[in-house]
């Protein structure tokens, strides 16, 4: 635990440095497909201090220099499992947007799905010290939350403050500098399996890069997709990726619960692959041109042409029927719906007030998707893209992107984490058995 915080402040410290030199790169670690933005700061240091408060963690403006993606190759499930293929497929992206960008780039923010995520809420509360809450206050009540004992092969991605009260004023989201006795927090912690942070770090190192910080592709693409509004008053977003389809729910601004399913668009593929007998590459084309998930009379006729290249004349004319495929393909992508409504229960997400549900991703650009969504899951389903980010290039804009934009706002506009502040060393937290809150059900 402790050596967790202090790589996560070794590493905020890094993209400090980074934000100072004016160049960072971003990079997503996906399934099917490695992307990396190359981006350009103003620097946070440009921004007028006002009275002593300066910008919360350091936000500043950026715009993007360079874009490139490259197959990804040994990654399953969102995680490393080719550490070469890996590494090469980074090296192939990394090179091709420094190419773009004409810049060198030696610091990298990645984001990653899967590993497993776990979600807990934790409280805690304290006196304040003079009246007055100060920085000191904030890291003393976070270190009075109470872990619980996730297991010693598991890591801590990311520790949101979400809540402050002081006395009985609650839901404010900086507290410092504010009068009061008794500060409390609400924290949102988020543990992955460690192997799968240690895979990425390892992999970035031996790519010559400096890790600048990791995120969760759930969490950035919500980052990117969710409006303010839905940001605020509580919305999930749904990142169906290639191998994995990550779950975010946020609320007043900041997420709140994070799960993943590990079956996404790749498990499509396999499908039709398994079912029409033909290479994933095929099978791979043969969804993106002509799937879909709602059949009408029409599909019966439109006939297909699978194509190949074996050799025998035969197979390789073979034709199926639009119907066919959608047969073939509705099974799974409902299987994962039902899979991502069964885990939103779990999470109690119908206690929100809005329950606005946002879809984005590679793996939701199938059509009639969203109305099958809006069936499974029985709220409202919009598809989502990415927001607008300066100098993105035109082919980066679809919601296959919205990890690696999401990404790149994390690193111009990073919320606070519980490692942000100086957390007294003899208080740090003791593991206790204490279960995880679901505190949204008690405190909203």
């Amino acid at each position: 635990m402790r050596d967790l915080y202090e790589t996560q402040r070794a590493m905020r410290n890094v993209r400090k440095a980074a934000m100072q030199r004016g160049v960072i790169a971003i990079l997503d670690v996906g399934t099917s497909k490695i992307a990396c933005l190359v981006l350009r700061f103003d620097g946070p240091g440009r921004m007028p201090q006002m009275d002593g408060i300066g910008a919360l963690a350091g936000q500043s403006q950026f715009r993007v220099i360079g874009a490139a993606t490259t197959r990804s190759r040994g990654v399953r499930f969102g995680e490393i499992d080719a550490m070469q293929e890996t590494e090469r497929a980074i090296r192939t992206a990394v090179q091709a947007a420094q190419k773009m960008a004409e810049v060198r780039v030696d610091h990298v923010i990645a984001c990653f799905s899967g590993a497993n995520p776990r979600s807990y809420g934790l409280d805690g509360a304290v006196d304040v010290a003079d009246g007055m809450v100060s920085e000191a206050d904030i890291g003393r009540v976070l270190a009075s939350c109470e872990t619980p004992d996730f297991g010693h092969d598991r890591d801590v991605l990311h520790a949101h403050p979400v809540n402050f009260a002081l006395d009985h004023r609650s839901g404010m989201a900086d507290p410092r500098g504010q009068v009061g006795n008794r500060l409390a927090t609400d924290l949102h912690l988020l543990t992955v399996d460690a192997t799968a942070i240690r895979n990425i770090f390892f992999c970035i190192k031996r790519c010559d890069l400096e890790l600048a910080g990791l995120a969760s592709s759930a969490y950035t693409a919500g980052f990117s997709t969710l409006v303010e509004d839905e940001q605020e008053l509580g919305a999930a977003c749904i990142d169906m990726g290639g191998g994995s389809t990550g779950i975010s729910v946020f609320m007043k601004k900041h997420m709140i619960y994070s799960d993943a399913v590990r079956m996404g668009g790749d498990h499509v593929t396999g499908d039709i692959s398994m079912g029409l007998q033909v290479p994933m590459q095929v099978a791979e084309r043969i969804k993106t041109f002509y799937g879909g998930v709602v059949a009408t009379g029409m599909d019966d006729r439109e006939k297909i042409e699978i194509g190949g290249d074996t050799g025998d004349w035969e197979r390789d004319r073979r034709t199926v029927s639009r119907a066919e495929l959608i047969g073939i393909m509705r099974p799974r992508i409902e299987e994962i719906l039902e899979e991502v409504r069964a885990r939103l229960d779990a999470a109690g997400f119908e206690h929100l007030p809005s329950q606005q549900i946002v879809l984005t991703g590679g793996g939701s650009q199938i059509p009639g998707l969203d109305g099958l969504a809006a069936k499974i899951l029985g709220q409202q389903v919009r598809l989502g893209r990415p927001m607008r980010v300066q100098g993105l290039p035109q082919a980066a804009t679809g919601p296959a992107f919205s990890g690696a934009v999401g990404c790149a706002l994390f690193a111009a506009h990073p919320q606070d984490e519980w490692w942000d502040f100086d957390i007294p060393a003899e208080t740090y937290p003791a593991r206790s058995l204490k279960r995880a809150v679901k505190w949204f059900k008690d405190n909203w």
